[in-house]
């Protein structure tokens, strides 16, 4: 099932409880293994591990289901530009088939690659990028959301300069064209669901598509329930409903 989707049917009118249970942090803002500090992504992996790119923290921390600490697994070297740090990394995804991290290294331009156990470095795979969000398909394909150049590109294996898949008009909100985008979001069809930010709205790319299309918000910035303020995470299930995190 595609990543950070859901494995199972959710019904288009289940009932969420309204008391969340916290499973990180929790313990106020610090750079303590038991604190968070300006969480951005999540990725959950199949046994509940939990691991979150600390923004201010410079670092990358997992966190065990029912664990009340973390262990930093990348970066947590103070903030730099060594293969050793991170600089404001901004989302973090798990590479199961070589047992890595790939991270957005938002401040530092690049995507690295970090082994996921014991690793004390990391590899530069994309530089020159304004990286915020990323996501990889059952083909191994990499998809990273470039906000500088308001485009998501789609990286094969072996590839270094990757293909445009959404936006890369520049910053705008025709149909052909994103503004700042954030996060990503693709499916079995290989189509591509993006957070644009700045135009309050979900778009979707089908795969080959030279636009996209609105599936939510883009009726103005605005607390409405056809409005968006900002969004920022997505996630789509297998019925084709949005999930959007809406700041």
């Amino acid at each position: 099932h595609p990543l950070r989707g859901s494995s199972i049917d959710i019904h288009p009118n289940a009932r969420w409880q309204q008391n969340g249970l916290t499973v990180a942090g929790g313990n106020g803002y610090g750079n303590g293994i038991n604190q968070l500090y300006h969480p951005w992504g999540l990725y959950v992996d199949d046994d509940q591990t939990i691991y979150v790119a600390e923004w201010s923290n410079h670092r990358i921390v997992e966190w065990k289901w029912g664990a009340t600490s973390g262990q930093v697994v990348a970066g947590g070297n103070g903030q730099g530009s060594g293969a050793h740090q991170l600089s404001y990394p901004r989302d973090v995804i798990v590479d199961k088939e070589r047992d890595s991290l790939i991270i957005c290294d938002n401040s530092n331009g690049r995507v690295v690659r970090w082994p996921r156990r014991n690793g004390t470095s990391g590899e530069t795979i994309i530089s020159n990028i304004a990286c915020l969000g990323l996501t990889v398909d059952e083909n191994g394909s990499l998809y990273v959301t470039d906000f500088g150049n308001h485009e998501v590109r789609r990286y094969r294996r072996g590839e270094s300069q990757g293909t445009v898949v959404a936006g890369g008009n520049g910053s705008g909100n025709r149909l052909d064209q994103l503004s700042s985008p954030q996060y990503v979001f693709v499916d079995r069809d290989h189509s591509v669901y993006v957070s644009d930010r700045w135009n309050h709205r979900v778009m979707k790319w089908v795969e080959g598509a030279k636009q996209g299309i609105v599936v939510a918000g883009g009726q103005g910035k605005g607390n409405g329930l056809t409005q968006l303020s900002y969004p920022y995470g997505v996630v789509v299930d297998q019925l084709g409903t949005v999930y959007v995190a809406d700041a």
